[in-house]
Formats: structure tokens, sequence, C-alpha cells
């Protein structure tokens, strides 16, 4: 699997040079302005992942592969990317610009977990399109944003990630209702499901650096959380609304997917690596969820 792109190369890329701030141990942020994209002048970036987080605004129609799915956006969105997941826009015709800003975890140590929010979870909804109406109230967020980047203010990074909060929880509340719901119920359930979802998290993205999963069943999480498989599986239906097990699956599903489509691996590999012992049973695995095997995907089949 290809190495997450850097923020150096960010840089490089995009502007031929690299801040200083990336070496900061406060953590870096930056904010811009998109360039509208004329027609027959678009520079392609490549489907990867990146190794920081960006929260963009953009405009105009565009396909969005993020992950395993594919969003289609028919003139506005809001987007949120994190370092777990290979994202890349392809813009359909000429758009009037955005803005967008990034930053990496380092940022935000100390100053909330913005992991725990469904905008940047693997399995979250992570576009969202916006009403002309919806549209301005981000752009304005995003405007107090630059105006408070290029500002002298002694605080201005503070501001700057209560700016990001205020754009994470205008993209949440565009989700439907019975969504969030279940997010307020139980503080004990609430620790134990989140905590789940975090171990779960942090077993990805699988790369020749984090080359296999050790946790793969309800069981292997419930002892390393030292609680009652049952009292996890209670926990994670409340607060989810599906099992634990459904998770763990549709997480492994998902990186299969992208290791399928994405890297060389053979589907042996890819097998080991999503801790199969087997390949008949990841094969086995792969197609009561695709309804095809490893290999018909990987064709296009």
């Amino acid at each position: 699997m290809e190495k997450p792109e850097t923020l150096e190369e960010f840089y490089s890329r995009k502007f031929q040079w690299i801040p200083e701030s990336i070496k900061n141990d406060l953590g870096h942020f930056n904010i811009f302005r998109l360039e509208p994209y004329l027609e027959g002048n678009v520079k392609s970036v490549p489907y990867r992942r990146r190794d920081f987080y960006k929260v963009m605004l953009v405009t105009g129609a565009s396909t969005v592969h993020y992950a395993d799915r594919v969003y289609v956006v028919k003139k506005q969105a809001l987007s949120f990317s994190n370092p777990l997941v290979p994202y890349k826009w392809d813009h359909l015709n000429a758009h009037n610009g955005g803005m967008y800003c990034i930053f990496n975890p380092h940022f935000f140590m100390n100053f909330g977990q913005i992991q725990q929010y469904e905008v940047f979870h693997p399995n979250g909804t992570h576009i969202f399109e916006l009403s002309d109406e919806e549209a301005s109230e981000v752009g304005k967020i995003f405007e107090k944003m630059l105006e408070e980047f290029n500002s002298e203010y002694k605080y201005k990074y503070d501001r700057l990630r209560n700016l990001v909060f205020e754009l994470i929880h205008f993209g949440m509340k565009l989700q439907p209702a019975e969504v969030q719901v279940a997010h307020h119920r139980g503080n004990a359930a609430l620790r134990i499901a989140s905590i789940f979802l975090e171990l779960l998290e942090r077993q990805f993205p699988i790369d020749e650096n984090h080359a296999t999963i050790q946790l793969r069943t309800p069981s292997d999480f419930a002892s390393q959380l030292n609680v009652h498989v049952n009292h996890l599986n209670r926990a994670v239906k409340e607060m989810t609304g599906k099992t634990t097990s459904i998770l763990i699956a549709e997480r492994l599903l998902q990186e299969a997917k992208i290791l399928l489509q994405q890297s060389k691996w053979n589907v042996s590999e890819i097998a080991f690596a999503l801790g199969f012992n087997e390949v008949t049973h990841f094969n086995n695995f792969f197609k009561k969820h695709m309804a095809k095997s490893p290999t018909q995907y990987r064709k296009g089949e």
C-alpha cells in the first residue's frame, strides 16, 4: 500500500516550499483558498491517504472517491478527511473556488478529541451537500479562520481550533437526527463504545509499517477493555445501533476493498494482513458481503 502523503510532500507538490511550522511542537495548521479550476487544466491528484486532516468547502460538480465509496457532489459540499482513509476529488467542471484548512493530529493535542466525531470515522459521513444558505454559513466560518490566521492575536490558534469544531458540528447537525440521538444515552456505555471504536481504528490503515491487525473478534476487544463480552456488545449496540461483530466485519471489509483497489499485495497477503489464517476464509468472508470473490472485485468484474 502506498505510503500516506506527508505535509512536506503536500507543500512541495502544491507550492514548492515547506513551512518551518511543520516541525513546531504546537502542531501545524494552515488555511487556503481553492483557486477556480479551468476546464482542461486540472492537475490530477492521486488517490491516497494523507498524514494530516483536511476540512474543505468546495463548489462545483465533483465526484469524490473516499475509501471504498464514491460520492457525487452536484453543486457544493463540506468535506472532512482524515489520515486513516484515502480519497481523491475529480472536478467535473470549472468551479467557483472554495476554501480549506489542513492540520496535523498534534495541532489538537490536549484540546479535544476530534477523532471521536463521526465525520472523521472511516464508516461515518464525510461529504455533505450544502444548500446555498448553508454554503454561505460555512463560508463565513472559513473567512473568520482566514482573518484569525492572519492576525497577531496571541491566542489565535486556540480560536482556530474552536472554528474547526464549529465546522465539525455544522456537518454533524446535517446528519439525520436518528443517527445522532444514540450518542447521548448513557455515559458508561458511550465510554466503552468509544474506546472500542478507537481500538478498532487504531489497527488501520494496513501498510508496511502496520502490517497486520491483532484484534478481530468481540472477545478480543472485550479482553483488551477488561469487560465481559456481553457488556461490550450491549454498550456498542446501544450507542451505534449495530453489533460489535458487524462493526468489525464492516471495517475489515472496507480495508479489504481499499487494499484490493490500491495495493500491489496479492490476495493471500491481504488475507493475512486482515487476520485471516486461511485465504479460503477470507474469500468466503468477502463473497458473503460482496457477492463476488476478491479477485473478481480487483478486476472490476
